[in-house]
């Protein structure tokens, strides 16, 4: 059985080489490894390094270098409108916050059949209506941060994985204190880890006192460097 290994997506992918394609829904287009059959008959093995979207338009690339279009399937949804512009943004908000996928468009949401979701957004004014359609949702936001995150630290470079992992990365780490604290290690900084640890919890951010930590941390190091 021939092996998908790679994506090619649709601004790359060449017709020439094209020898089949599969017709996926949406959960069928994310998968990392399944056995998939095109629709001319070409059985092969998706098999790939991690989990991916794929899109409507995009190829798998098998190991001959031909290629497998992928096409998006049509599947029941629920279709969503609204009065105006900003009901519809006043709804995506509320859909989003129920972290549902969902595909937004400039006049409709779409989302996949969710009684509670649909009764919600009826309660919020909107118009519902059941439809058949290809399923094409937002990707995550931080797909591409998380992949940047990984790449800096294979390079060893330790600033840059702690701009990666900075205050937004909703890991819920003090990474500024983390990179201080290495910093400190580095110019010979004589903390012990005991003192740091007590330190970072005496003194959180939520300990009410008004002081800037960080500042008074860097000043304390500085002493024991000169001490």
């Amino acid at each position: 059985m021939l092996r998908a290994a790679a994506v090619v997506r649709k601004p790359a992918v060449k017709a020439d080489r094209v020898v089949d394609a599969v017709t996926l829904d949406h959960e069928g287009r994310h998968r990392r490894r399944v056995a998939l059959t095109g629709e001319k008959g070409t059985e092969f093995l998706l098999d790939l390094e991690k989990a991916s979207v794929l899109n409507d338009g995009d190829a798998l690339k098998l190991e001959d270098g031909s290629l497998v279009l992928v096409k998006a399937a049509p599947q029941k949804l629920i279709e969503i409108r609204a009065g105006n512009p900003k009901r519809l943004m006043r709804l995506a908000w509320h859909i989003g916050n129920r972290h549902t996928p969902a595909e937004i468009g400039e006049d409709a949401i779409w989302i996949e059949d969710d009684h509670v979701l649909v009764e919600m957004v009826r309660g919020l004014g909107a118009e519902v209506a059941a439809v058949e359609r290809p399923f094409q949702p937002e990707r995550g936001a931080y797909e591409g941060g998380h992949a940047h995150a990984h790449h800096a630290h294979d390079h060893g470079h330790g600033h840059e994985h702690g701009h990666a992992q900075g205050e937004s990365c909703g890991c819920g780490h003090d990474h500024s204190h983390e990179h201080a604290h290495d910093h400190a290690h580095e110019h010979g900084y004589s903390h012990s880890q005991d003192e740091a640890h007590a330190h970072q919890h005496s003194h959180g951010e939520g300990c009410g006192c008004g002081h800037d930590h960080h500042h008074e941390h860097a000043h304390h190091g500085h002493k024991h460097s000169h001490g």
